[in-house]
């Protein structure tokens, strides 16, 4: 009876295996449909719909903005590394690509980009060794099995993207998820009109340079994918309102549990309001960037390396967590026999 869960375990080990190098292998393909799908959706859009909407003085900048941020962050989460934990620092670059901080943060420097600041408690983070690859991590570092290295603030690995999501590109995921629903929220509202009109049911005359068959396949995107995408992003941004990324999600409803079994409530350290993780997660705001940068596609650096973060004040760690509790990336199970 052993023998035989251990060989199906084992099996499930090895499709598992499988999927993850079957994703890494698809990364560019998906990147490449994901961008025709952008490019043919907006020019479903400016060619179709924007000649119908009234006050092109004030639409067509707005659209042509919302367009803008839409590729830029999605050229940007593509190509910046999420930052892996046998990396140096990135230092911000000072081309027109990047905003310029409000003001200087204040207190004094503490490593890197990373300062003490009168605003914030920042610490330095714990440090423990990867069973994986042997580096030394900090905390909310974890090892990424499909690009099988450490990645800082790991949040999930992305084939849309071909890459993972963490600490340096995971505002641009957030931001790109954001101006796509948006994108497809207005081809979906404003665009059912050239819908009737692409299948036929107004009997009008198909004025447009786009062929009907993709105007209607397009549309049905841009539904089905304001819809997924919406549930994904409100997901992310429920998750940085807490201060948690994907995988502490999961782990910190484990700690909740062992913690309320010892008559203990968890606390997680991170938390420094909604509002507060929110403008961390963003970094605008003291001593951050200007709001504007939501607006417009810059790009700014986080507040941290990934190798200090900021705490609640009075701790130093997650409350209702004992040393050597502390969730670790599972290690694949090696054959006994």
């Amino acid at each position: 009876m052993t023998w035989c869960s251990r060989s199906v375990f084992r099996c499930f080990k090895a499709l598992e295996r499988a999927g993850d190098r079957l994703t890494g292998a698809a990364g560019p393909f998906f990147v490449g449909l994901a961008v025709i799908l952008i490019t043919v959706g907006t020019i479903c859009f400016f060619d179709v719909i924007m000649p119908s909407l009234s006050y092109p003085v004030i639409t067509l900048p707005a659209c042509l903005l919302i367009a803008l941020n839409m590729f830029m962050h999605y050229f940007y989460v593509c190509t910046v590394k999420p930052g892996f934990v046998d990396d140096p620092p990135p230092e911000p670059g000072r081309n027109i690509l990047w905003a310029r901080r409000s003001r200087p943060p204040k207190g004094r420097a503490m490593s890197g980009r990373v300062r003490w600041s009168s605003v914030l408690n920042v610490t330095r983070a714990e440090t423990t060794q990867c069973s994986k690859c042997g580096q030394t991590k900090p905390e909310r570092t974890h090892h990424c099995r499909i690009c099988n290295r450490c990645v800082l603030k790991y949040d999930h690995h992305c084939p849309w993207i071909n890459q993972c999501v963490g600490l340096h590109n995971e505002r641009h995921f957030v931001m790109f998820m954001a101006y796509l629903v948006v994108s497809t929220f207005c081809v979906s509202v404003l665009g059912y009109t050239q819908l009737l009109e692409a299948l036929g049911i107004t009997y009008t005359r198909w004025p447009y340079h786009v062929p009907e068959i993709a105007y209607i396949i397009t549309y049905l995107l841009s539904v089905v994918i304001c819809l997924a995408v919406g549930i994904m992003l409100s997901y992310h941004l429920y998750s940085i309102s807490w201060a948690e990324t994907s995988v502490e999600g999961q782990d910190h409803e484990v700690y909740r549990r062992k913690a309320k079994s010892r008559g203990e409530t968890f606390v997680n350290s991170y938390d420094l309001g909604k509002r507060r993780n929110l403008q961390l997660f963003f970094n605008v705001g003291e001593p951050g960037y200007p709001l504007y940068t939501l607006f417009l596609p810059f790009r700014i650096s986080p507040y941290t390396d990934g190798r200090s973060w900021a705490r609640r004040e009075g701790y130093a760690r997650h409350q209702g967590v004992r040393r050597g509790e502390e969730l670790t990336d599972e290690e694949d199970d090696e054959d006994d026999e």
